[in-house]
């Protein structure tokens, strides 16, 4: 399978649930984000992860298995991002024995996942199914355009999209993720893809 790498571009509070964060991820290639939220222990433990001069002072629970998985000869080899369901990632880790070449393949939450993958510098991957399905392509580095007083609602005020012509979604989709509220995004982004198979 054609597998495409993403990089991690970063983690920030969810706009839209409390207690959670928004992981982005981001295809190489194409610049579409795959934003995943993931819970506070979870962030914690990536940022820690991604942050190699920084060492708590006991070993957090992915600390904990990656050691385990390196005294047993094991190498984290890849993670993949193989689905989506109903809002939710699945997610594959790859171990692979470098002595036997033993592989060994397990199911995991993708920010468990991605938290081990950073402690060993393994390569993150996913789908076109997944891109194609989740992804969002907007340039995050573009520079925040000056906004001029009009009567239009917050992003966070649409919650009938219907209404809105796709000239008016396409700027709330850039608007939610400079926001960083990536769950209204993906919503917005749901609703520009229904509407262009429609024409399709």
């Amino acid at each position: 399978m054609d597998y495409k790498r993403l990089i991690i571009r970063g983690i920030s509070y969810s706009q839209t649930q409390s207690g959670a964060y928004a992981l982005l991820l981001e295809h190489e290639e194409t610049s579409v984000k795959l934003p995943v939220v993931i819970g506070n222990f979870e962030a914690q433990s990536i940022s820690l992860g991604l942050e190699k001069d920084i060492h708590p002072p006991r070993p957090l629970t992915h600390d904990l298995f990656a050691q385990f998985v390196k005294n047993t000869g094991y190498k984290l080899e890849s993670v993949i991002i193989y689905q989506i369901k109903d809002g939710v990632f699945f997610s594959n880790i790859n171990f692979k024995n470098p002595v036997n070449e033993d592989e060994l393949i397990l199911d995991a939450r993708t920010s468990d996942a991605v938290a081990m993958a950073v402690r060993f510098d393994a390569p993150i991957f996913t789908t076109s199914e997944v891109l194609n399905e989740a992804g969002i392509l907007l340039e995050l580095e573009e520079s925040p355009k000056i906004q001029v007083d009009t009567d239009e609602p917050e992003v966070s005020d649409y919650n009938d999209l219907s209404g809105a012509t796709v000239e008016e979604l396409n700027q709330m989709l850039n608007d939610a993720v400079r926001d960083e509220d990536f769950d209204t995004a993906l919503r917005i982004q749901e609703e520009i893809k229904r509407r262009n198979k429609k024409i399709e």
